[in-house]
């Protein structure tokens, strides 16, 4: 375990020198859904890529990148059961704010182990911070990969809802939804690691999304040793395993329906001050 946690946090340190060198010059592209695409992640893709080939090159590992033309061609629950190790990358995670020199995005890279999350790091390169966990235990670290760095272990996260209270919710907010709360508010991010990592350090009582696994990928088992689960929207199971049937085929990897990201405590709580407006569905 130690050597996967060893590669894990060496690539996304990695990646953040990339992301940083890259930021300044950045020439944002458009790809065909009208998501944004930049040199750094290319390149941090290519990286992961090259770090992972040791492991890939075994057939016990996938590599699930978002920059991957390949990806679509993992979803499916056979291959994912004879594949003991699935890892997911997303090479920048926020690229909107990345491509306008927001400091809220990060590098996500997380490695299922037999369909459940496992280890995952995700790494601010900008805001200096890294959440990771090692499969005992997660930790937020400030100033990462420095001489100053603190590193602070993640314990379990149950919020008492208040009007000082945050939920972080996707851009999805205003648009398929209405929020409702005497006390809690609302914020949007427009990064997904930014909506998994900050609840789990107590800056939030959760969020609501529907996103790709590579979003989630790298947080999930950090979210887990913050006792928090990702539950459905509807009927508040838990997303616990790594299904192929879950996520939309076109765009691959996709979640088809939404998840609120809370305690066990406050799924409820949060869920009804969420309505789903009637034209959006699920």
């Amino acid at each position: 375990m130690s050597v996967y946690v060893d590669v894990m946090l060496s690539l996304v340190k990695e990646a953040g020198v990339v992301a940083l060198r890259l930021m300044e010059n950045s020439q944002p592209e458009l790809k065909p859904d009208t998501s944004v695409i930049t040199e750094a992640d290319k390149a941090i893709s290519a990286l992961a890529h090259k770090r992972l080939k040791p492991f890939l090159s075994t057939g016990q590992h996938v590599l699930i990148d978002e920059e991957d033309p390949r990806k679509s061609e993992y979803q499916d629950d056979a291959f994912l059961e004879r594949t003991p190790y699935v890892w997911a990358i997303d090479p920048i995670d926020g690229t909107r704010a990345y491509a306008n020199r927001m400091p809220h995005y990060g590098v996500s890279l997380g490695l299922m182990k037999d369909r459940k999350p496992w280890l995952g790091a995700v790494y601010f390169p900008t805001l200096k911070e890294l959440f990771y966990c090692d499969g005992e235990n997660a930790y937020l670290v400030k100033n990462a990969f420095s001489w100053s760095e603190q590193r602070i272990l993640i314990k379990p996260q149950d919020e008492v809802i208040s009007s000082r209270s945050v939920f972080i919710m996707s851009d999805d907010i205003g648009v398929k939804f209405t929020w409702k709360s005497p006390d809690c508010r609302v914020m949007v991010f427009a990064s997904a690691v930014s909506e998994f990592c900050w609840p789990t350090v107590g800056r939030g009582c959760g969020s609501l999304s529907r996103v790709h696994l590579w979003d989630f990928a790298g947080a999930w088992p950090i979210i887990h040793k913050a006792g928090l689960k990702f539950r459905h929207f509807s009927t508040g199971k838990p997303l616990e395993r790594l299904e192929a049937g879950l996520f939309h085929k076109d765009p691959a990897w996709k979640l088809k329906d939404y998840f609120i990201l809370s305690s066990e405590r406050n799924f409820s709580m949060l869920r009804e001050r969420i309505t789903l407006l009637p034209e959006a569905g699920t």
